[in-house]
């Protein structure tokens, strides 16, 4: 089990993972920037959070979302951005078997505020799982991870 956490090709098997989760959040979190007021329907259609909530949430989630994606995706502070990354995706998991529980038709409002263009499914919370996985891989595993904090490291080894 010890070799498999000190394997020197994490770093590199974790670049894709890290690029390709990072754009999925950067282009999740545009459109709710520019719309929070549709964000925040979105967000009330699930009926998990107080009312008093939402705008908050609204307000804040989009710009969580940009920052965790940007820092993953140039490797600075990666292991938090996966941490963020990864909590947001259970976070997003619960909601999401919470509303197929309740029954609700609604559009997920992952990309954008889309009605029923993107309905809720069993789909949406495999596809959730999935980056979740990919998020707890990078948070476990990259160690080492190959962008600014590798940079950062070999210059405070030099200093």
């Amino acid at each position: 089990m010890r070799r498999l956490f000190q394997w020197r090709g994490h770093p590199w098997v974790s670049l894709p993972v890290r690029l390709y989760i990072g754009m999925v959040f950067l282009l999740a979190c545009p459109h709710k920037i520019l719309h929070p007021a549709q964000f925040a329907l979105d967000i009330a259609m699930y009926q998990v959070l107080p009312l008093e909530l939402i705008n908050l949430q609204a307000i804040v989630l989009p710009w969580v979302e940009l920052f965790a994606a940007v820092m993953i995706l140039v490797g600075f502070r990666t292991r938090a951005a996966a941490a963020l990354i990864a909590g947001m995706m259970v976070m997003f998991i619960i909601a999401l078997v919470i509303a197929l529980g309740h029954g609700l038709e609604m559009g997920c409002g992952c990309f954008a505020s889309e009605g029923g263009d993107d309905p809720i499914s069993w789909r949406t919370v495999v596809r959730d799982a999935i980056w979740l996985v990919m998020g707890l891989y990078i948070l476990v595993f990259d160690h080492d991870p190959i962008g600014v904090d590798r940079l950062i490291g070999k210059e405070s080894e030099d200093g």
